[in-house]
């Protein structure tokens, strides 16, 4: 991966494209369950926690033992929903893709190793295996334009077509509404999700957002994406 990806100086208010993939571009997802486990990884971390119910489970009395384990393994653990906005993501079988806006200049960092941490664990301990599971250090690229913003979000969301160009529209549109992997459902208002913030980039297309939206995404030329983001972000996932 390109060292020049490497950002280490994060910005405050600000965007970025964060990608990485799994060591020797190996899969990182191998089934539903893997998917499942790091989407409620994102979750925890994301949406607000509940620190007076936790607590107040902690404090029950007639809680049971497992309930109140489980209160404080929440309560300790890390949570990200006042330092960083999840805009869009993608989670193909060997990379994933998130567009995020960070309000804190250190919270793209704590908030990629901690999840990358966790998962690493959790998918190690399943397939029993030890060692690094993503390949090296993750990228982030800073967004500089909302041209940029709105051209990377599509990118990501067509992750799932992967290499094949040869569909026809229609059939392009119906496998990205159809790869449950992304936040593209969120998009077109077909699933609701707390964690994922849409209204960044829809705003956007003024009073048709998703609709709108949903034309940019589906029908373009492939190559209409390069002047915006590949020169800048030397993506190299696949």
């Amino acid at each position: 991966m390109p060292a020049k990806n490497r950002t280490k100086q994060y910005e405050e208010d600000a965007r970025y494209h964060l990608y990485n993939r799994g060591v020797d571009k190996q899969k990182i997802f191998r089934d539903r369950q893997d998917h499942s486990v790091f989407l409620s990884y994102l979750k925890t971390y994301l949406e607000p926690k509940d620190e007076i119910t936790l607590r107040a489970t902690i404090m029950d009395e007639t809680a049971s033992w497992r309930a109140k384990g489980q209160a404080i393994k929440l309560l300790r653990l890390n949570n990200f929903y006042d330092n960083l906005t999840l805009l869009s993501y993608c989670l193909m079988p060997n990379h994933f893709h998130f567009l995020v806006h960070q309000r804190d200049e250190d919270g793209i960092d704590r908030f990629v190793n901690s999840l990358g941490t966790r998962y690493t664990m959790y998918f190690n301990k399943k397939y029993k295996r030890v060692g690094p599971l993503f390949q090296g250090v993750y990228k982030a690229v800073l967004v500089k334009t909302d041209d940029q913003l709105l051209y990377l979000s599509r990118y990501i969301h067509r992750n799932p077509l992967g290499l094949d160009k040869s569909k026809i529209l229609a059939s392009q549109g119906l496998a990205l509404r159809s790869w449950e992997y992304s936040s593209y459902k969120e998009y077109l208002a077909l699933r609701q999700t707390k964690w994922v913030n849409r209204k960044e980039i829809l705003t956007q297309f003024g009073k048709k957002g998703t609709t709108s939206y949903q034309s940019f995404v589906e029908g373009f030329d492939e190559n209409e994406n390069a002047a915006y983001i590949l020169h800048d972000t030397a993506i190299d996932v696949d």
